[in-house]
């Protein structure tokens, strides 16, 4: 293993504009659905648009700061360059902590779903299988793990896709049975577009932004990507499209073949969708789907997790080990110190059989610790602006509308915080959440205070 060897652009544009859309499309689409339409019926439409537009933006701010420099680990490097040491230590941190907690719970949903088929089969050995061969993969080339990306997120697309076009032909049929009568018209005719008034409609922001966590991966792909001054922001400009099509055009497809308040918020309208069109095996089906969903984040997380780890080492804010690299040029220590804190995710599924309510206040954790570094990307980006004013001219990828936008949006991602407060379910990650950056403020300054002791006495 090597410290002089950099990083390989491994990953094509085929990988990362798949990647882009696999990122902006979570298992919540799939399973959650239901849950949000039930909250706030048609205008979960609207909820959707609010907050794609809003990481649409921080997408593009964070994409001007790419071509400014692509780098591995990009928040935490530009929050370093730009606001501070402490700003790259907390975000670098914060973000391999996000991964770490979304992939822990995204093999446990893999433990689950494999259970549909094989009910007797601890959820466990599963979700360590998953782990194993992830990491395997990961630790070939950054190009396996673009591939095995590539073809998760194909997955989904070619899911949605289907009951988009199944949607239109039996809206434009005007298909009718016991159950419903397909027709854009439901809507608006049953209590319109905000049946469950204005209270509904801003409380359903809070589970929706849960399905954007990982639109922001392809900044992390940045330093292993081939051309990235062409390929990203191609992959940036085309998220609203992506948005459109699979969140807003899925969700419309659904409500227009059923009423809203038909849509049962506890099981996935997917199903309900492919068992009423007589589509055999449609909870298989789609058990599949959300299986491999699950898989792509969990890989998604020990890619992610591995590079912002190598980061760190090569800033000298984690141990220097991890930011060596094998002779695939993958950095094969950060990975195993990634996989080892999953395979404690495995235990914990060992040991509790039913962690449902541990996971979800750990996601809900990790969420508001997303729209920390999604904020974060937005400030670097104003002080990328303020302070190399020359080269924020010069850049052929500008962000729109700045620097107005920028704080529009961290207004709407306070809103949101707010908002956790409202559930019972988030309310208890919102004051458990400080508990980390007050752990990582102490390390951080138990660090800077042992660097300033290392300097005296060489000075000495």
């Amino acid at each position: 293993m090597s410290e002089n060897k950099k990083l390989n652009r491994g990953l094509k544009n085929r990988h990362i504009q798949l990647m882009a859309i696999g990122g902006a499309i979570g298992t919540g689409l799939f399973l959650g659905a239901g849950k949000s339409i039930h909250l706030a019926g048609p205008s979960i439409l609207l909820v959707y648009l609010i907050i794609g537009i809003a990481l649409f933006f921080v997408m593009r701010a964070l994409g001007e700061l790419l071509i400014y420099r692509p780098t591995t680990g990009s928040f935490a490097a530009f929050a370093e360059e730009f606001i501070g040491p402490w700003a790259g230590f907390i975000t670098g941190w914060t973000y391999w902590f996000c991964w770490i907690a979304t992939a822990i719970a995204e093999i446990t949903a893999v433990g689950i779903y494999i259970q549909f088929w094989f009910p007797a089969v601890p959820q466990w050995i599963p979700a360590l299988i998953c782990v194993l061969a992830l990491f395997i993969l990961n630790m070939s080339t950054v190009r396996a793990f673009g591939e095995i990306e590539f073809w998760f997120a194909l997955i989904k697309i070619i899911a949605i896709l289907a009951l988009i076009a199944i949607g239109l032909v039996l809206v434009l049929a005007g298909f009718h049975n016991h159950e419903t009568h397909a027709a854009f018209s439901n809507l608006w005719a049953n209590g319109g577009f905000f049946p469950n008034g204005f209270t509904g409609f801003v409380l359903s922001f809070q589970m929706a932004v849960f399905a954007f966590v990982g639109i922001e991966l392809v900044g992390i792909t940045a330093g292993e990507t081939d051309r990235p001054d062409k390929t990203l922001p191609k992959a940036i400009n085309n998220i609203p499209i992506r948005i459109l099509i699979f969140y807003i055009g899925a969700l419309l497809m659904i409500m227009s073949i059923y009423s809203w308040n038909d849509v049962s918020p506890s099981s996935s309208p997917f199903v309900q969708v492919f068992t009423m069109v007589g589509i055999p095996s449609a909870a298989g089906i789609v058990n599949f789907v959300v299986l491999t969903s699950a898989a792509s984040s969990c890989n998604s997380g020990i890619f992610s997790t591995s590079r912002m780890l190598y980061s760190l080492g090569e800033r000298g804010e984690a141990p220097g080990k991890l930011k060596v690299l094998n002779s695939r040029n993958v950095p094969a220590p950060a990975l195993i110190a990634s996989v080892i804190m999953l395979l404690i995710g495995v235990l914990l599924n060992y040991i509790i059989p039913n962690a449902t309510t541990v996971f979800t206040l750990v996601t809900s954790i990790a969420t508001i610790c997303f729209i920390w570094v999604w904020g974060i990307i937005l400030i670097a980006h104003l002080r990328f602006r303020k302070l190399k004013p020359e080269e924020a001219r010069k850049n052929t990828f500008k962000m729109p509308f700045s620097p107005y936008i920028n704080w529009i949006i961290l207004a709407f991602f306070v809103f949101v915080i707010v908002l956790l407060a409202l559930a019972a379910d988030t309310r208890i990650a919102l004051f458990v959440t400080p508990v980390w950056f007050v752990l990582l403020v102490a390390a951080y300054l138990i660090r800077k205070a042992k660097k300033q002791g290392t300097q005296q006495h060489k000075q000495a």
